[in-house]
C-alpha cells in the first residue's frame, strides 16, 4: 500500500499492480473500498499498470466527513500526478459519474471508461422537466433520510434504505447491510452516490451535456442484462460525446466478473 496527499492534506491510500507506466486507475462504486477492484486489477495487471485507491472516508484513506466532488476530483489529480502525469480512468457505477466529473475538469485523463453510470436518461418531451424534478425531490428526501439514520449510528438500516429500491435481492441486501466493511463506510453514503450524481454537482447540467465537453475517448459500457434505463443512458451518453462509443457486453449483470471485463476494457485501453 501506497498513500499520497491530497490538495487539503488528506491522505489517499492506493495500490500498484503490473508495471510501469501511464497506469488505469479503478474508481470503485459507493460502499466499496479498493479490495472491490483488487481482482480487476490483477486480470488487467497482464496488459497494463494498474492504480486501486480507497476513495476518500474509505479503507485506509482519511477525509471521513469531509467528502465532496470537488474534493475527490482533486484526490484523483493527486494519484495521477504521483502516478505518472497522466493516466486512463475506468468507473463503475457511481465511480463513473465521478470519473465524468474529473474528465469535465481537465485533469489529465488519456482514456475514460464510464460502466454503467447511474443517470436516468434525459429525453427532449415536455414532461421531462417535471420528472427531473421529481426524481430530484425523491432522491434528496431518501438521502436526508439515510442521513437521520446515519446520525443515529444506524447504519445497517441506512444501508438497507438505500439498496432496498434498486431491486437488488433481499438476501444481498441483507448481506450486505450486514457486512463489517460496508457497515464500516456507510457515512459515505449522502455523499455517493446522492452528492456525486447530482444535478446541483454537474451546476444544474444534464449528464450528456456535461458528457459534451468531454473530448477523450470514452467507452461506455453496459451488461446487455442490466436495467434498460441504465442501457439508455449509456447510448445517450456516447451519442453526446465527441468520441464516445457504447458497448453492451451480452447477458452480463451490473456487476460483471473480472474475467470477462478485463479483455473489453484492455482492447479499448489499446486501442488508437
Amino acid at each position: 500500500m501506497n498513500k499520497v496527499i491530497s490538495a487539503d492534506g488528506t491522505s489517499i491510500a492506493f495500490e500498484r499492480f503490473g508495471g510501469d507506466g501511464p497506469p488505469v486507475i479503478l474508481i470503485a462504486a459507493a460502499l466499496c473500498d479498493r479490495t472491490a477492484t483488487s481482482a480487476l486489477a490483477e486480470q488487467l495487471a497482464r496488459h497494463v499498470p494498474v492504480i486501486t485507491y480507497d476513495r476518500r472516508g474509505r479503507g485506509d484513506s482519511g477525509g471521513i466527513g469531509v467528502c465532496t466532488v470537488q474534493r475527490e476530483i482533486e484526490d484523483l489529480g493527486a494519484l495521477i500526478a504521483e502516478t505518472g502525469g497522466t493516466a486512463a480512468l475506468y468507473g463503475h457505477s457511481s465511480g463513473a459519474a465521478l470519473a465524468l466529473h474529473a474528465a469535465a475538469a481537465g485533469l489529465p485523463i488519456t482514456k475514460l471508461v464510464l460502466h454503467e453510470p447511474p443517470f436516468t436518461p434525459t429525453h427532449d418531451d415536455e414532461d421531462q422537466h417535471q420528472r427531473q424534478a421529481a426524481e430530484e425531490q425523491a432522491a434528496r428526501q431518501q438521502a436526508e433520510a439515510i442521513r437521520a439514520l446515519l446520525a443515529e449510528d444506524r447504519r445497517a438500516e441506512a444501508i438497507e434504505l438505500f439498496l432496498a429500491p434498486t431491486g437488488m435481492p433481499q438476501q444481498m441486501v441483507d448481506q450486505m447491510s450486514n457486512d463489517p466493511a460496508v457497515l464500516a463506510i456507510a457515512h459515505t453514503l449522502p455523499h455517493d452516490p446522492f452528492e456525486v450524481v447530482s444535478a446541483s454537482s454537474r451546476g444544474g447540467a444534464t449528464p450528456a451535456e456535461q458528457a459534451a465537453g468531454v473530448h477523450i475517448p470514452t467507452l461506455l459500457l453496459c451488461g446487455g442484462a442490466s436495467l434498460a434505463w441504465m442501457i439508455d443512458t449509456g447510448t445517450q451518453l456516447a451519442a453526446a460525446m465527441p468520441n464516445g462509443h457504447h458497448h453492451v457486453m451480452p447477458g452480463q449483470p451490473h456487476i460483471v466478473p473480472p474475467h470477462v471485463l478485463a479483455p473489453v476494457l484492455t482492447d479499448f485501453l489499446a486501442s488508437r
